[in-house]
């Protein structure tokens, strides 16, 4: 998604980070790039209420809920194999094993 309007920081960069972003997981110098683009861009402004407005939805309806460790240590590290590039799994890598 572009605006097709040109600015400091590329709509495509900021839609990439957007939940790091919203997580508060990258450096101030970063976020205000951000905050600067969202003045700027419209389109992106509006993404970014939306996924905020999921997130918070998510957190009301299901912040109670604890999660099994076990697909915590899955979830984390299916997302450690995307970061790091390498090729993830087809099959259900969260799929619990059958018992017999």
């Amino acid at each position: 998604m572009s605006c097709g309007e040109p600015h400091e920081t590329d709509c495509s960069e900021v839609l990439d980070h957007l939940y790091e972003f919203l997580d508060h997981e990258m450096p101030d110098s970063d976020c205000t790039k951000f905050e600067v683009h969202f003045e700027e861009c419209s389109p992106c402004l509006e993404k970014y209420g939306l996924e905020q407005a999921v997130k918070k939805l998510v957190k009301r309806c299901c912040g109670q809920d604890d999660v099994p460790t076990d697909l915590r240590a899955k979830v984390m590290g299916r997302i450690d194999l995307i970061r790091s590039g390498q090729t993830v799994p087809e099959h259900d890598v969260t799929a619990m094993p059958q018992e017999s």
